[in-house]
């Protein structure tokens, strides 16, 4: 299973490597980046044996599809390259970027989703988990719809402010992000912490899911360009950038 879905995963990141010089764009990796998942869910499901593979794939697919719908539908309407992408890549053309963002992400996607993958093969030891895991993937999944939904308003807004720091926003600075971390964890409580002390050795994949959220690919790069946004740096200093807090007091 392990094996077959990795070839799967090499197979999807050529793909989608191909796509992307043809369009001219590495951003739609971001695309490829859901859909990855759930392909990965669908080979577990069919190469496994236990139950629980059936709740893992709905779980994977609502996520791994409503987020590439999402950022399908924003790339359609934005069709130039993503600046993160371009401040990664540099001046490297299309071999840096299938060694830094279609390697990375594809083995990244592979890693990450080993809970699902063990999950379908041992089963659950533990079944009261599965009921905590998913109750942490429903707050995920709601804190990253509802934040990508509150932002398309905002954005929509012709008399918007500066920054969004209403609803979601106003207590994180990455709603979707921290909702992607929270959906990951969630599935992990499933296929891996509920199949026993083997299966919980899976933990470095929301682990890794989240220093990709944080770190890599996700809020401290994006940050790097908000900062310079008028009232940018005065909503960080209020706002967590990450777990949801009660937004604190502008100074007097």
């Amino acid at each position: 299973m392990l094996a077959a879905s990795l070839v799967a995963v090499v197979v999807l990141m050529t793909v989608t490597a191909l796509v992307s010089r043809r369009v001219g764009r590495v951003s739609v990796v971001d695309v490829t980046w859901g859909l990855g998942f759930v392909l990965i869910a669908l080979v577990s499901a069919v190469l496994g044996d236990e139950p629980v593979r059936w709740l893992l794939l709905p779980m994977v697919a609502v996520w791994g599809l409503r987020l590439a719908w999402h950022i399908g539908r924003r790339q359609l309407a934005h069709p130039e390259e993503d600046p993160r992408y371009a401040r990664m890549l540099g001046d490297g053309g299309f071999a840096a970027a299938v060694k830094r963002v279609f390697v990375v992400q594809g083995l990244a996607m592979w890693l990450v989703s080993l809970p699902v993958q063990v999950g379908a093969a041992t089963g659950t030891k533990w079944p009261w988990l599965v009921y905590v895991g998913v109750v942490v993937w429903a707050v995920g999944l709601v804190f990253e719809s509802v934040g990508d939904a509150q932002l398309t308003a905002y954005k929509k807004n012709p008399d918007r402010r500066p920054v969004m720091d209403e609803g979601l926003w106003g207590w994180t600075r990455h709603p979707n992000y921290f909702g992607d971390s929270c959906v990951w964890w969630g599935i992990w409580i499933v296929g891996g912490l509920a199949g026993g002390p083997l299966p919980a050795l899976t933990i470095l994949s929301p682990a890794v899911m989240a220093y990709f959220l944080v770190f890599a690919s996700g809020a401290r790069l994006l940050e790097s360009s908000m900062m310079k946004r008028d009232g940018y740096p005065e909503y960080a200093e209020r706002t967590s950038m990450f777990f949801p807090l009660p937004p604190r007091r502008r100074a007097s």
